[in-house]
């Protein structure tokens, strides 16, 4: 679901690319932020710059004007040619880690106000009755009550109390609150109590930041799941407008006049404007935007199922891909302890990547999740860094180049990564540099392959059955030691690796994923009122997408019926390739593809049993020109003319010599036997003993696993 080719005839139409424009992509990630750029002629430069968080836009407009070093031109002229920049943000993740987003208030139906810390009686450490609840968005006292009522149908039971609304809207005023929330039961039905709410808001509090409405933000039950996605959406919205506020002006500033679009979790890109008002959909985009290029790079390589690893500086992302698109869970979807009810691109972050610290607590050695971050970064690195990091370990067993580290801007002080090994790790184990420094790198992969086990559990995937995608800056370094652990015997490494994410965000299409309530037994649902639902959802994507000006043929619906069984807590979202055009016939089709697909994903089918329908869903998708992008491709055929010398190595029984390769000088169909290290610019291919790869048309590295 998460990506997708657009229709016939704009794949790889270059002319759909405005001539002597150029199309970037930013990635924001802990340690560094990658960019990748389509040139006008077609060829793709890739970038990287430290992060900045302190303001991530910093980082942005450094990376731009390294961008512009490397193409030739200023950053004015970058800017001033740039036809769109696509941007992924940790803004949100960030405000969410952090607990640092706005002071949120809650207006709520009366005797709903605890509804939020009942969360349904979930809880993440279920065997530690102490383990405390999370931090509240909005405190008990900043959460009003608000005597209204409807029914399920949404008939008035009860009118609004303006009055209440505005006395409690004055409360929070004092209180200090900067954003508001409103959730009204059943106002997903009928919204009129929740927009007279917010018509009160901003007579009694028009300086008011943001106020989140749960009928705009997540229109359909339960109260639990609206009641956190919209908190959610009221606490980081502010933040992140005011950054995306930020970052445009200092792009105006240098000159652009082009178009931003932002990277969301549920897979495509939208426009400030519309992420203003769903701020919660930019949670855990970051890595999203990878799995969508992973998804797209690997077909071009005739794979389809495989498991995508993007192992950065700070976190290591994994995501299934079945079919050529990435896994898109609707229902259950927790990010930080809080509940978010929209359709998301599976993607699972641990934190372990190259600037993971090791150290040593009660006789155990622990890797991450605490990271050196790029500021200081791994104590290699020569930056005021003294903790010892996964980046010192793979220094120390060989696999980094001291001398030509990240395009040879860097040089690798060898020494100080030895030192904070032995301190950090050796010492307090008993081990000598060499055994401390392969500890620390069985306990990242390990972590690492864990991490896959879980994706891959959830979903009933086998890892034995699939190909890996490796990537990120640190993924084609320990790609080898995954794969071994994981009995995967292919892996696919890009050569545009280390800023893959920031090229995902280009091959991006617009995406509105709209859910709608609608709750009844498959034989009592109405066909009529299903179309009009369904035409409804549509007409609010148009309008939703029409700043991006996208002609009638750049667009396509697909549309999903949410069902389960009774007493099911979770539904599905089950194909209705009849669209608009549902009719009678379909509900009996739907009850035998709900059950087809209940028993493929979930291991069982009630076929004797009535299914519920829950919803319906729209996935309208505008599809963005995505011209044949490939990494610069050397012309050496023959891998020895390409071989630069060698390096000792370690992958577990000694040091061996391997060969090492200028990646730049490989063309396509070069093959190289392990053990060997293919330096690309900002990474390293690591094969070891018994592997071999060759260099496809398409850019990847095509692995084949040793024993």
């Amino acid at each position: 679901m998460g990506v997708s080719e657009p229709p016939e005839g704009l794949a790889g139409d270059r002319a759909r690319v405005s001539p002597g424009r150029y199309r970037v992509g930013v990635d924001v990630g802990g340690t560094f932020t990658d960019l990748a750029c389509v040139t006008p002629s077609g060829d793709l430069v890739v970038e990287k710059s430290p992060t900045t968080p302190e303001d991530q836009s910093l980082g942005v407009m450094g990376g731009l004007e390294r961008l512009g070093e490397t193409l030739g031109i200023s950053t004015g002229e970058l800017c001033g040619s740039m036809e769109v920049l696509v941007h992924g943000t940790t803004t949100a993740d960030n405000t969410m880690i952090e607990m640092s987003g706005a002071a949120t208030g809650l207006l709520v139906t009366e005797g709903h106000r605890d509804e939020i810390e009942m969360r349904r009686v979930h809880k993440e450490q279920i065997w530690d009755p102490a383990y405390p609840a999370p931090p509240p968005i909005a405190r008990r006292r900043a959460r009003m009550p608000i005597p209204e009522r409807l029914d399920f149908e949404g008939n008035i039971l009860l009118p609004l109390d303006e009055e209440a609304v505005r006395a409690g809207v004055r409360r929070l005023r004092l209180l200090g609150v900067r954003s508001i929330a409103v959730v009204f039961l059943f106002s997903f039905v009928n919204p009129e109590h929740e927009l007279r709410a917010r018509e009160l808001i901003y007579e009694e509090f028009p300086e008011v930041e943001h106020v989140s409405l749960s009928h705009e933000v997540l229109p359909r039950a339960p109260e639990f799941e609206r009641t956190s996605t919209t908190l959610v959406n009221a606490y980081v919205a502010p933040r992140i407008s005011a950054y995306v506020e930020r970052m445009v002006k200092r792009l105006a500033g240098a000159g652009f006049g082009g178009q931003v679009v932002l990277m969301q979790a549920t897979g495509g890109v939208m426009p400030p404007e519309y992420v203003a008002r769903h701020a919660v959909s930019l949670l855990a985009s970051g890595p999203t935007a990878g799995a969508l290029g992973a998804a797209i790079a690997a077909r071009r390589s005739g794979v389809e199922d495989l498991v995508s690893v993007d192992m950065g500086g700070t976190s290591y992302d994994v995501c299934l891909v079945r079919g050529g698109a990435p896994e898109v869970t609707v229902d259950w979807n927790w990010r930080y302890r809080y509940y978010i009810g929209l359709p998301m691109v599976d993607v699972q972050s641990v934190g372990a990547g190259g600037g993971s610290i090791a150290r040593v607590r009660q006789g155990a050695l622990l890797v991450g999740p605490e990271s050196a971050g790029s500021v200081p970064g791994p104590a290699c690195y020569g930056r005021g860094g003294t903790r010892a990091t996964v980046t010192d370990a793979d220094c120390v067993l060989g696999y980094l180049s001291r001398d030509r580290f990240a395009k040879g801007r860097m040089h690798l002080v060898a020494q100080a990564a030895e030192a904070a090994i032995e301190r950090d790790v050796g010492a307090p184990l008993g081990l000598d540099l060499l055994a401390a420094a392969w500890a620390i790198e069985r306990i990242v992969n390990s972590n690492m392959a864990n991490a896959v086990r879980k994706v891959l559990a959830g979903h009933g995937a086998d890892p034995r059955r699939l190909a890996m995608m490796a990537f990120g800056g640190n993924g084609p370094v320990h790609a080898w030691a995954q794969a071994r652990e994981l009995g995967i015997d292919r892996v696919l490494v890009p050569k545009a690796s280390p800023a893959f994410s920031a090229l995902g965000l280009l091959v991006a299409d617009y995406v509105v994923d709209q859910l709608r309530a609608y709750v009844a037994p498959l034989s009592e649902v109405q066909v009529e009122r299903i179309r009009a639902l369904l035409e409804e959802l549509r007409q609010q994507a148009a309008g939703a997408l029409a700043p991006a000006g996208l002609a009638e043929a750049q667009v396509g619906e697909e549309y999903f019926v949410q069902m389960c069984y009774p007493g099911q807590n979770f539904d599905m979202s089950v194909a209705l390739p009849e669209g608009l055009e549902v009719g009678e016939t379909t509900l009996l089709d739907l009850a035998g593809r709900f059950h087809s697909e209940h028993e493929a994903t979930r291991g069982f089918a009630f076929r004797n049993q009535q299914p519920l329908v829950r919803g319906l869903r729209v996935v309208t998708r505008g599809f963005t020109p995505k011209p044949r992008i490939l990494a610069h491709l050397g012309t050496e055929t023959e891998a020895t003319k390409a071989m630069i010398g060698t390096r000792q190595a370690y992958f577990g029984e000694g040091f061996v010599e391997a060969a090492v390769y200028d990646g730049e000088m490989l063309g396509p169909g070069a093959h190289v036997e392990g053990p060997a290290l293919v330096e690309e610019p900002f990474t390293v291919v690591v094969l070891a003993p018994g592997d071999s790869a060759v260099l496809d048309q398409a850019g990847n590295y095509d692995i084949h696993v040793g024993s």
